[in-house]
């Protein structure tokens, strides 16, 4: 998993900020004083801030602070951050074993085999509904 540093630098960058313009949002929002050494020395994991900090960085790029410490892949478990639509659609994946697989194995697909996956999904619709349109 990524180091702090690298996290750091990566939402940073995400947000298309430079460390100056970074640290004068946070700063302002949050009431710090932080220094663009400081975001220097954190994005090459010379030091961490202290836990408060840290709290506020997560919120400032809405993650959690286990995945800004490097200790998750989770970016954010907030489910208020969710539609009522996703939040139906993730616990559909939870609780349907085949869906659930489906959603795996495209988790690690390569993007031409999810296109792929699209056409072919798109054309079985057109069939049903050309099938429907037939039936009535």
């Amino acid at each position: 998993m990524a180091t702090f540093g690298e996290r750091f630098k990566m939402l940073r960058m995400e947000k298309g900020l430079n460390q100056e313009e970074l640290i004068k949002e946070f700063n302002e929002k949050y009431h710090y004083s932080f220094t663009k050494s400081a975001v220097s020395q954190y994005e090459n994991d010379k030091r961490i801030p202290e836990i408060n900090a840290l709290s506020d960085f997560a919120d400032y790029f809405n993650i959690t602070v286990d995945f800004l410490l490097g200790k998750s892949d989770v970016r954010n478990t907030h489910e208020d951050d969710f539609t009522q639509e996703e939040l139906e659609l993730l616990e559909k994946i939870k609780s349907d074993p085949e869906i659930s697989i489906l959603f795996h194995d495209l988790k690690s697909a390569p993007k031409k085999k999810i296109k792929q996956l699209l056409k072919t999904w798109e054309f079985i619709q057109q069939q049903f509904d050309e099938m429907e349109d037939e039936e009535e």
